[in-house]
């Protein structure tokens, strides 16, 4: 694939290129599917990343916000980085203005993050060859508190939280806020405005399944939250355990009473459910009194395995949300076996490269 560029005023080709190479990888799959009719969300042309990260390049008495250009072999200096949000772009220079007067806080820095949302709630992430001191501490408290933003810093088996590793951000569907915690280091959707087009889709999608509601791969609870408003109870379960204790926080924060976060894989719970295997940590759960209409399912790049696949297919209905098409269409391959492909959308949460997110509506043939 020849690579995409990078001018917003060619941007809007790009989604639509992207989708049809999605079309065309759906036609592969002869289950006489219309494909034709995809939902295309396009992204804000520029500045909507929430998430930035650098490295830092250091030159004599400056240093550099850096990324590698491996066809050059060498770096290239950024002074902005207009894929960012505007708020990490007005840091940028600001940042490195200040590190730049320290000589305790440049030395062996070598990658600088940015994390922050739609309410400008911003945390930066300083990230060191070195062990880190109460004297770093005493040197970047006041520089975090002149630019009104929370800084943590890292090296290898070490963490310096001054105030707070997470950041908080508000998501809107169809017209009604949610609110979530976003920890340092846990995965979050990158493309906010996107995010929210995702959890409409999604929401809209179910409004007339009823019953409860399985979800995997929970992550923070990021389609959880407004998912919950369509069924009478939901399970969802979740690996990481950082994600596990954001997902219940973000539950309370929101006052949602018919949720069950359950820190278990997709595998296990397959086990679970089908009386493979009993789990201690499912023993206050009656999983027979659930009617699940719905499962949910946003797998990683790696897409679903056999057995959570087969898992899924008794479902009557089926919610995908897919960071990879390539892995989406072959676990398709199998589950319109016995679904019928009720919706499809194309969410262009990465412009400028050649990933796109999918979304799936399947109904039991």
């Amino acid at each position: 694939m020849k690579p995409f560029s990078t001018y917003p005023d060619q941007y809007q080709q790009q989604p639509d290129n992207k989708v049809n190479i999605f079309k065309d990888q759906l036609k592969q799959l002869n289950h006489n599917m219309n494909v034709d009719h995809i939902a295309v969300y396009s992204s804000p042309n520029c500045y909507y990343r929430m998430r930035a990260e650098f490295k830092v390049w250091h030159t004599g008495n400056t240093s550099h916000y850096a990324m590698y250009d491996k066809n050059k072999k060498e770096p290239v200096f950024l002074e902005k980085f207009p894929v960012a949000a505007q708020s990490i772009n007005q840091l940028m220079p600001l940042v490195m203005a200040e590190i730049t007067q320290h000589e305790m806080l440049r030395k062996k820095l070598f990658q600088i993050e940015f994390l922050t949302t739609q309410t400008n709630d911003t945390l930066v992430s300083l990230i060191y060859h070195k062990s880190l001191n109460e004297q770093w501490v005493h040197t970047i408290s006041p520089i975090k508190d002149k630019l009104g933003i929370n800084i943590i810093g890292r090296s290898r088996k070490q963490k310096m939280i001054l105030d707070r590793d997470f950041v908080n951000e508000e998501l809107t569907v169809n017209g009604k806020i949610f609110y979530y915690q976003q920890n340092e280091g846990s995965f979050t959707q990158p493309n906010a405005k996107v995010c929210e087009k995702m959890l409409a889709w999604a929401v809209n999608n179910s409004k007339n399944n009823h019953g409860d509601l399985l979800e995997l791969y929970c992550g923070n609870g990021n389609f959880t939250l407004p998912l919950s408003q369509n069924f009478n109870r939901v399970i969802a379960t979740e690996v990481s355990k950082s994600s596990v204790h954001s997902a219940q926080k973000n539950i309370k924060k929101n006052n949602i009473d018919n949720v069950s976060i359950l820190r278990m894989s997709s595998e296990d719970f397959s086990l679970a459910i089908d009386k493979i295997r009993p789990f201690r940590r499912l023993k206050k759960y009656d999983l027979e009194s659930y009617h699940f209409s719905t499962v949910f399912v946003d797998p990683p790049r790696a897409g679903l395995d056999d057995g959570t696949i087969e898992m899924i297919k008794r479902f009557e209905n089926i919610i995908y949300i897919s960071c990879n098409p390539k892995t989406l269409i072959n676990n398709l391959d199998s589950l319109c076996r016995t679904h019928n492909i009720e919706a499809l959308a194309a969410f262009d949460q990465f412009p400028y490269t050649e990933h796109l997110e999918a979304g799936v509506i399947l109904k039991k043939k």
